[in-house]
């Protein structure tokens, strides 16, 4: 006979479903995440007139550019760890106030020092959203739609890009390029007060705390009515082997060679997503395309991204791995041809912004969840915040090595951005084989099937 005082929280959640509780969550997040997308997206758009405004050459945006993402590799890891210690909803919280506050003030940035600065900062708030976004749907979803939800949430960043896009091509030339910066500020510090008051917390990290025990009571009887929760219960994450939240452990356990690995299938993946939203207006208005027709095509991959994430989520959550390494491929050709559309026609270079985005974005929405899979629990958005952060190096390094080469022919540039996607191909194989490998070795690290309806 089961011991009533043990609550198996994972079993728990499949056995109730999909719930309000988390559309609810799912709701919270994607505007979290559609929020931070645009202020990740923003500075591009911005790029044009900079260079107008500021006279200055396309190839000194390098920093500025990457400013954000260098906030980013470290305040990934930060807020990773400050959401397993201190929960998921107030890494949210604090990071939305952070970057917030730092963007609004880029509206009042005077030259690129000062916005480079300012970028950085906004970075590491930006950086916290992610890892964090990822956990707590993971965490609080049945195990037959984790990575879906997951997957959703974060594909949802690209649609805030988009949105970047289209509020450069319909309000800047009336209100000027500090408008991207004002709407990319005051949204995530209203969204953080909301937040305060109808965020929920991730139910599993609610179990591994005993100072939630009265929050998960709640919303157990929310998700579960007529579930009786003992006074004296014990709550499990049955299907989970947990670990102290120390990034120590990020390398037990069979991970080792994996961990790093990932880190380098990030890196990949940023190294070129970030080339291609730094710096197609601007190549774009290089290969003579209108302004307004650069800002849709950069508002294209974005779409595409989103378009991407849904479309693939089911797959990637079946086939993990293997999936993301047969994206990786596509994406080679698909990127490389880029260029060559800009110079055809309109709707060709937005075809091609298009499915560019779709494959790359929705390569990193995958992988954002299907890393951050390998961890348990007390883990989760502290490796999540690692792969994000050193992945980040990547995403410093796209846009910087675009400034470098900036004038050479479009179409030779896109060819070249196709190259790190190559490279991720083989990296994400070698995952898949190498944690194919661990689970067999470790079968008490495998999911335990769904309890029976």
């Amino acid at each position: 006979m089961a011991d009533q005082s043990v609550v198996q929280v994972s079993r728990l959640l499949d056995q109730r479903g999909l719930s309000s509780f988390q559309i609810k969550l799912i709701v919270w997040s994607i505007f979290i995440a559609m929020i931070d997308g645009y202020d990740i997206a923003g500075i591009a758009f911005a790029a044009p007139r900079l260079i107008a405004e500021w006279h200055v050459a396309p190839r000194e945006l390098g920093l500025v550019l990457s400013a954000s993402n260098i906030g980013v590799l470290f305040g990934s890891q930060i807020f990773g760890w400050v959401g397993d210690r201190y929960g998921r909803r107030n890494a949210l919280i604090l990071s939305n106030l952070l970057f917030g506050v730092f963007t609004f003030a880029g509206a009042y940035a005077t030259n690129l020092t000062e916005m480079s600065w300012l970028r950085l900062i906004a970075g590491l708030g930006i950086g916290g959203v992610i890892p964090n976004v990822v956990a707590i749907n993971t965490e609080s979803a049945p195990r037959s739609i984790r990575m879906v939800l997951a997957i959703i949430a974060a594909g949802t960043v690209p649609i805030g890009g988009a949105v970047a896009g289209f509020v450069s091509a319909a309000l800047v030339p009336q209100y000027g390029w500090q408008i991207i910066f004002t709407i990319g500020g005051v949204v995530p510090v209203l969204i953080a007060i909301a937040a305060f008051f109808g965020l929920p917390e991730s139910i599993k990290h609610m179990a591994l705390h005993e100072s939630y025990r009265a929050k998960l009571t709640a919303v157990i009887a929310e998700i579960s009515p007529g579930t009786v929760v003992p006074a004296n219960a014990r709550f499990v994450i049955e299907d989970e082997k947990q670990a102290p939240s120390n990034p120590v452990y990020l390398f037990r356990e069979g991970l080792a060679l994996i961990t790093p690995l990932t880190w380098l299938m990030f890196a990949l993946n940023l190294m070129g997503y970030f080339f291609l939203i730094s710096w197609t207006p601007t190549l774009m208005g290089a290969a003579k395309v209108a302004p307004a027709t650069a800002a849709l095509a950069g508002a294209a991959l974005q779409v595409g991204g989103t378009v991407g994430a849904l479309v693939l989520c089911w797959w990637v959550q079946r086939q993990r791995f293997f999936a993301i390494a047969i994206l990786f491929l596509v994406a080679v050709p698909v990127v490389g041809s880029i260029g060559y559309a800009g110079l055809s026609s309109t709707t060709a270079l937005l075809i091609a912004t298009f499915l560019a985005g779709a494959v790359v974005l929705g390569i990193q929405s995958g992988i954002n969840v299907v890393g951050a899979m390998i961890y348990p629990t007390s883990l989760r958005a502290n490796g999540s915040g690692w792969q994000l952060g050193i992945g980040r190096l990547g995403a410093i390094v796209g846009p910087m090595v675009g400034a470098l080469f900036v004038g050479l022919p479009v179409p030779q540039l896109y060819m070249w951005s196709a190259l790190p996607f190559l490279v991720g191909a083989v990296i994400a194989f070698l995952i898949y084989r190498l944690n194919a490998a661990r689970l067999r070795e470790r079968p008490y690290l495998q999911e335990a099937p769904a309890p029976a309806e």
